[in-house]
């Protein structure tokens, strides 16, 4: 009789049905019952796996990819390092347009993946040709069989967390769920996941609200909230993969209830709670969602039979010379008046 070894083809195939783990210490004196959607347990380390093997699997479908094709991106790190994943096992080159916000750890691995990386300056208007968006734009008008995948204006973002996220969440809480809370960046992840639950929730009778979460500096909540795109709500923030100075057509507002907005320095603080408390490495974005929770409890949002999933979804390695590193957030001033979040010293034995 043959044995058969019991091996994955490749690493793709680990991509998607990620844990959904409850929330115990962090959440202890929150009203109801809270868990996370670990989605560091991607192969790549974040929720940016399931659109870039989604779309890259739809380019070749369509013809669109060819042998010795090119990937081109815009990116603030994660869908960059998903995309260089994807393109090594599919055979493609990969070139990214970065964001100077990008820790320099996400450069150093979208670099180890064998992308080519440009890194644009951060804080300039989306249509300046220095800006990540244009250079990406333009490296894809000079490239020959290549194509731009756009993740910020592209439809499949969305469809890949509606025929994958949002389907899991709901069997992991067999429809049970009351409240998705996620933040929002190109709105992929919170716009198909949110749109699959509300489906589901409708044909159960029952309703799930969904929460977004934007950054002071970002756009969206406002738009979200009068259709009006306003540059006065633009300026510098921190916290990378969150909010935006545009509005992207990945987004769909119309299945967010509303949004939340968070500090650069509370959800900083948060993400490194979850990791003393839960034992979870966690990126920022992780800890902008659960302050976002924080604040919402205290306004009395959840209650005793609140079922809130809130989706992590990067892994802290990514962060190792920003929120973990005590340099850092000290440069930043956010450990100057907290001596609880003081590290832990390190003893040298002789």
């Amino acid at each position: 009789m043959e044995n058969k070894i019991n091996a994955h083809n490749n690493i793709l195939e680990l991509i998607g049905n990620t844990p959904l783990v409850k929330l115990n210490k962090v959440a202890e004196n929150f009203t109801g019952n809270f868990y996370a959607k670990v989605e560091g347990f991607n192969p790549g380390h974040s929720a940016k796996d399931r659109i870039a093997h989604f779309i890259i699997d739809e380019a070749e479908r369509k013809g669109l990819l060819k042998p010795g094709s090119t990937i081109i991106e815009t990116t603030s790190g994660n869908t960059g390092f998903s995309i260089a994943m994807v393109s090594i096992i599919k055979g493609y080159k990969c070139i990214l347009a970065v964001s100077s916000k990008s820790s320099p750890d996400k450069i150093d691995m979208l670099r180890a993946m064998g992308a080519n990386v440009f890194v644009c300056p951060a804080h300039v208007a989306p249509e300046d040709p220095r800006s990540y968006y244009e250079v990406a734009k333009r490296i894809h008008s000079e490239t020959p069989n290549s194509i731009y995948i756009n993740q910020y204006f592209n439809t499949l973002n969305t469809e890949a967390h509606y025929r994958t996220t949002g389907p899991e969440i709901w069997k992991q809480t067999n429809g049970r769920i009351t409240h998705l809370v996620a933040a929002s960046g190109t709105g992929g992840t919170i716009s198909g996941t949110a749109k699959y639950l509300k489906e589901q929730a409708q044909i159960a009778g029952t309703e799930v609200k969904i929460i977004g979460v934007d950054a002071y500096g970002s756009v969206l909540k406002k738009y979200h909230e009068t259709r009006e795109f306003d540059k006065k709500e633009i300026y510098p923030y921190r916290i990378e993969g969150l909010g935006k100075n545009l509005i992207p057509t990945a987004t769909n507002f119309d299945v967010i209830d509303k949004f939340v907005k968070v500090t650069d320095e509370d959800s900083a603080h948060t993400a490194r709670e979850i990791s003393r408390t839960e034992g979870m490495f966690v990126g920022y974005t992780s800890g902008a969602a659960l302050q976002a929770v924080k604040q919402l409890d205290a306004e009395g949002e959840f209650d005793e039979n609140s079922n809130v999933v809130i989706i992590f979804s990067d892994h802290g390695s990514r962060y190792m010379s920003k929120i973990y590193s005590d340099d850092w957030m000290k440069n930043q001033g956010f450990l100057s008046n907290n001596t609880a979040e003081q590290p832990q010293e390190i003893q040298f034995v002789k």
